[in-house]
């Protein structure tokens, strides 16, 4: 089958990181990225939640942070920052780069997952409009 086209056809690649080290992580955070931890919940209950983190199933996790997806987050969009967190990192990276295709350039994924923030001793973090909210009266 032979393929014909009116116009030429062109895309434009921007190269986009896909991955962050567990040493970038609150780097990433401090700059304005959002977590997303892709862990069930069993997991999350019996290894620990990350702090600061959005909880995302990762089944519903493409639908969700996708801006053209219909049951999207409000705060999913093409210029979203998402950093996503999954057991050991495959699921993560799957969805960064899903994410990417869609456009969605800032869409990263931690090398090692919640395994290597483990053992990096990173659990995440809460900004400080967060912690005001436990403040001593």
């Amino acid at each position: 089958m032979t393929l014909a086209f009116a116009r030429p056809v062109t895309t434009s690649y921007t190269a986009a990181p896909l991955s962050l080290q567990a040493r970038q992580y609150r780097a990433a955070l401090s700059d304005g990225a959002v977590a997303v931890d892709l862990r069930d919940l069993p997991t999350r209950t019996a290894e620990g939640a990350l702090v600061g983190a959005i909880a995302v199933d990762a089944a519903e996790a493409l639908d969700l942070l996708a801006p053209d997806s219909p049951n999207r987050l409000r705060s999913a969009s093409i210029d979203a920052r998402w950093v996503l967190i999954s057991d050991d990192g495959y699921d993560a990276e799957m969805l960064a780069w899903h994410l990417q295709a869609r456009g969605v350039s800032g869409a990263r994924f931690v090398v090692g997952g919640h395994a290597a923030l483990r053992s990096a001793h990173i659990n995440g973090s809460v900004g400080d409009e967060f912690l005001v909210m436990f403040g001593v009266h």
